[in-house]
């Protein structure tokens, strides 16, 4: 029977190997899930899969855990990095999580000529949804949230061989077509006020990227980053 409690832990994992527990993560074990000493919970840490664990020490400021067995190995998402403009607070946590879920190697929060929440932007908090949500969704890894930079200079460094799909609601109505390229790829997708000419230039000039429409409706750009991570998925990503 799969463990109840999923935790990740910035330490290593393996047979026989302790692992102590902060303060906050103590809370939430002993305090919040209420584990005694004896339970058994799964960790994961990005790099050595999933295992079980066992309490062996519970405190409210601390305690210590013991790997027992490997119960996954780690599960790498596709090479696919989501560059996305930041929208509202709780919209942009919920693209983040959305990304976690359906598989994401890296995301890159970027500034758009049009973007308006930049100065909101706490990647420290994006990073923490993003860990909740692999807590949560049975995952293995947990894809680093980037700090936020400027799209032309990002895209202007981005390497030739990692192809880019350009989320285009100019080009509303057409079917969403994706040439079968296999390799790195990445997503972008727009700020709520779509891109600068000056944007698309940029884009239109780069030979690794391919626009591509989101179906025959203009999307929200939460709901755009779910479609287009979708179609990607399913035609060239793990869901196939």
């Amino acid at each position: 029977m799969a463990s109840k409690v999923r935790l990740y832990v910035d330490h290593p994992l393996g047979e026989g190997q302790s692992v102590p527990l902060s303060r906050e993560e103590a809370h939430y074990l002993f305090g919040v899930m209420r584990l005694p000493v004896g339970a058994v919970l799964s960790l994961i840490n990005s790099a050595d899969g999933e295992w079980d664990a066992e309490v062996v020490e519970a405190s409210k400021k601390g305690g210590v855990l013991v790997c027992r067995a490997q119960t996954r190995p780690l599960q790498m998402p596709p090479d696919l990095w989501l560059l996305f403009a930041p929208i509202r607070k709780e919209r942009t946590a919920f693209i983040v999580e959305k990304a976690v879920e359906m598989g994401v190697s890296r995301i890159c929060p970027v500034q758009t000529d049009f973007t308006q929440n930049a100065d909101r932007l706490r990647p420290e908090k994006l990073q923490a949804h993003a860990i909740e949500a692999a807590e949560q969704c049975g995952g293995t890894f947990v894809p680093k949230v980037d700090q936020l930079v400027k799209l032309k200079p990002f895209l202007a460094n981005m390497p030739d061989d990692r192809q880019l799909m350009f989320c285009d609601e100019g080009l509303v109505g057409d079917a969403a077509k994706l040439p079968q390229i296999v390799g790195p790829w990445a997503i972008l997708i727009g700020p709520e006020g779509g891109f600068s000419e000056a944007e698309r230039a940029q884009l239109h000039a780069m030979q690794n990227a391919h626009s591509v429409s989101l179906g025959p409706r203009i999307l929200r750009a939460d709901t755009a980053a779910v479609a287009a991570l979708t179609v990607w998925q399913q035609a060239l990503g793990d869901w196939r």
